[in-house]
């Protein structure tokens, strides 16, 4: 059976609610050294890529993203405007839409399973991120990319973290809606989470 094309309803109120969510999760935030906010979206991200899977999870980013280039303060510490799709972190914005992509691809390739959902979570949740992050970051920046890299470490546990939350709720939320998991689609052996 031929995927659909088309986004319902069904789909736009589902993408709406995780780019909400998405810019709910940006005020949640613990300040690190020199000022660097660890914040909850990615949570968000990685979320949206587990749930709505790599078409509806980067729609739902991009709409953060498009908001925020309108000058909405939908980022981190209020964050806004064109700046943030030419500063540091511009990157990292680049990099939530290749994670969510990667995350939804790779939990749709086979049966959902706990660690499929986790593998997938930490694969599009941090590196996949990060790989576009820290090299714009130090463009941008006029840093060398090894001492960025190094800097972005920081940032790693709560990023683990925050895979973990995102693996747990995934598994949770389709537990709990399995059949709005069923409009996902997927491959014809779909299974029950082990």
């Amino acid at each position: 059976m031929a995927a659909r094309t088309r986004l319902d309803a069904n789909d736009l109120a589902r993408i709406a609610v995780f780019a909400a969510l998405i810019i709910v999760l940006g005020t949640v935030a613990v300040p690190l050294v020199g000022g660097v906010p660890v914040t909850a979206q990615t949570l968000g991200v990685m979320l949206a890529g587990a749930v709505l899977g790599a078409r509806r999870g980067s729609f739902a980013v991009l709409i953060v993203i498009v908001l925020a280039a309108v000058g909405l303060p939908v980022l981190a510490g209020g964050r806004g405007g064109l700046g943030v799709l030419v500063g540091p972190t511009a990157g990292y914005l680049l990099g939530w839409i290749a994670g969510v992509i990667v995350i939804g691809l790779l939990i749709r390739a086979g049966a959902w399973r706990w660690w499929r959902v986790a593998l997938a979570v930490l694969i599009g949740g941090i590196p996949a991120i990060y790989l576009l992050g820290i090299p714009v970051q130090a463009f941008v920046t006029g840093v060398d990319l090894a001492t960025t890299a190094l800097s972005s470490l920081v940032f790693l546990p709560g990023d683990l973290l925050k895979a973990v939350l995102a693996t747990l709720l995934a598994l949770a939320l389709r537990r709990a809606y399995p059949a709005a998991f069923a409009a996902v689609p997927a491959p014809a052996q779909q299974a029950v989470v082990s």
